[in-house]
């Protein structure tokens, strides 16, 4: 009989002990609760930084197709004052060698005039199409700049919220919810 209390005390230990435990565990993942919302929020910083480095590719990719189509437009002014230049010598030298009562000279040196006159008006275009794609460029080269720095803030932010689930310190948590509203404010003013 003294056998059977004894496996009996035993059994009721071990029964304690098991007891113990599950409420120490229980215990522990009631502290560490709110490690859950911290890797919901890590989830969410990435998503918006994922979304804020789109953007910032979209507005490098714009910086690039600007900056290309406005050389193109002040490569084709340049095009267009050779050409001038051209006609301006020619007009010149018609003017001081042909003879002013030949019709044909006066003709030529009319249309001549008349071609000099159109590419002051052409240049005049293209110029503006020109800086108005410069402006485009510049325009989003800084959303371009304000994204890349909410991309960085962003990381900073994820980093932070990573470490805070390993050594389970909440003040990284609060730390990391104000790198990613900062982010998120750069990226609204961009």
């Amino acid at each position: 009989m003294n056998e059977l209390q004894t496996e009996i005390a035993e059994l009721k230990s071990f029964i304690a002990d098991l007891k113990a435990d599950r409420a120490a565990t229980k215990e522990k993942e009631k502290r560490e609760a709110w490690t859950k919302y911290v890797s919901l929020t890590i989830v969410i910083v990435a998503v918006i930084a994922a979304v804020a480095a789109q953007w910032s590719g979209k507005y490098g990719s714009q910086v690039m197709l600007s900056q290309t189509q406005a050389s193109d437009q002040w490569a084709f002014y340049e095009a267009k004052s050779i050409k001038q230049h051209l006609d301006e010598t020619t007009l010149m030298q018609l003017a001081q060698t042909a003879d002013a009562n030949n019709p044909q000279v006066t003709d030529q040196i009319k249309k001549l005039k008349e071609t000099v006159a159109r590419y002051d008006k052409e240049k005049a275009e293209i110029k503006v199409r020109a800086e108005a794609l410069e402006k485009k460029r510049d325009n989003a080269g800084k959303h371009g700049g304000k994204m890349g720095l909410a991309v960085s803030i962003f990381t900073i932010a994820i980093a932070t919220a990573s470490i805070c689930t390993v050594t389970k310190k909440k003040p990284l948590w609060f730390a990391a919810m104000i790198f990613a509203a900062i982010a998120v404010t750069e990226m609204c003013l961009a």
